[in-house]
């Protein structure tokens, strides 16, 4: 039975995870935060049902009794175990390679666990819109934005993958919240924001049908079949490479210049946000209390004058 050594190494490791970093379970890949540490457990929450569970000491022990005798394969985990072996995996004495679990060879770089996801990745798409537009907001306030061309390169680039971050998280965002309102919504009705009114709004798109209904259709009112018979690109496609056949010959081509936007520093943008999130908690003086003090009033004025309006 694995000792105090054992218990002291993962409770310890366990306590020294990067804030906002989560474990996933091997198999069901849910994610968990470790909320707290005791002599005799480690208390753990589910993100996907806020649901708070206790992973006792003793059941530790028992699991790592059982590693001692071989690679445990993870496929085979049953879920009340999946979060135990998560966890152990933070401990220097084992490693996984994210098939098995098994005790650290001395020359592995045990403790670095495959279920670990470092706060910059573990954000929810909510989370990352926020932290985007954050990131967006300072860079506008410290840029001229009024006058791109002015920019240096390095601001301009940065400006230009923070907006294409928030337009594709903020549009992913868009369309998880139309769903839910649309079934708040009924015919012809409207639905009132502080910032704005929507309603419900149908568009018709339309498909052909398959080719032999719509050749009997035309057939049948003596529609001749070359008005609606046109080439197929992807058949095209096939005799321009098949053939000598030159592009030019069959395409008009137009060439569109755009920037594509091909990485993103997560790690760098996480950072800053840290900083930010620094000089908030520096607000604690009295400096900082009369600040919120104001954008509560400010707010209440706010609220007062949209019920009146």
């Amino acid at each position: 039975m694995p000792g105090d050594t054992f218990w002291h190494d993962l409770r310890e490791a366990c306590e020294s995870i990067e804030r906002g970093s989560v474990l996933v379970t091997p198999v069901s890949e849910r994610r968990f935060r470790i909320e707290a540490t005791f002599d005799d457990r480690i208390v753990v929450r589910f993100l996907d049902s806020e649901e708070e569970r206790t992973l006792w000491r003793e059941q530790f022990e028992v699991f790592a009794d059982r590693l001692a005798d071989g690679p445990v394969p993870v496929e085979g985990l049953p879920p009340g175990v999946e979060p135990y072996a998560g966890a152990v995996t933070l401990a220097a004495a084992y490693d996984s390679d994210g098939e098995t679990i098994e005790r650290a060879p001395a020359e592995s770089t045990a403790g670095e666990s495959p279920f670990l996801v470092p706060p910059e990745e573990a954000r929810t798409p909510p989370e990352r819109v926020h932290d985007d537009a954050l990131l967006l907001a300072a860079l506008l306030e410290r840029l001229d934005a009024g006058d791109l061309d002015r920019l240096d390169t390095d601001a301009l680039t940065d400006l230009y993958v923070l907006l294409s971050d928030v337009q594709r998280g903020a549009d992913r965002l868009r369309r998880s919240a139309r769903e839910p309102l649309l079934d708040r919504l009924g015919p012809g009705q409207r639905l009132h924001g502080r910032y704005g009114t929507v309603r419900r709004t149908t568009r018709e798109r339309r498909r052909p049908k398959d080719e032999g209904a719509v050749l009997d259709a035309l057939d049948e009112r003596g529609i001749p079949r070359e008005w609606v018979l046109g080439v197929d690109p992807e058949k095209l496609d096939v005799v321009l490479a098949a053939t000598d056949l030159e592009e030019d010959e069959v395409y008009d081509v137009d060439e569109q210049v755009y920037v594509q936007k091909t990485g993103v520093d997560e790690s760098e943008k996480f950072s800053r946000l840290q900083g930010f999130a620094d000089r908030i908690a520096d607000l604690e003086d009295e400096a900082g209390e009369s600040l919120r003090e104001e954008l509560d009033d400010l707010e209440d004025r706010l609220e007062e004058a949209l019920s009146v309006g």
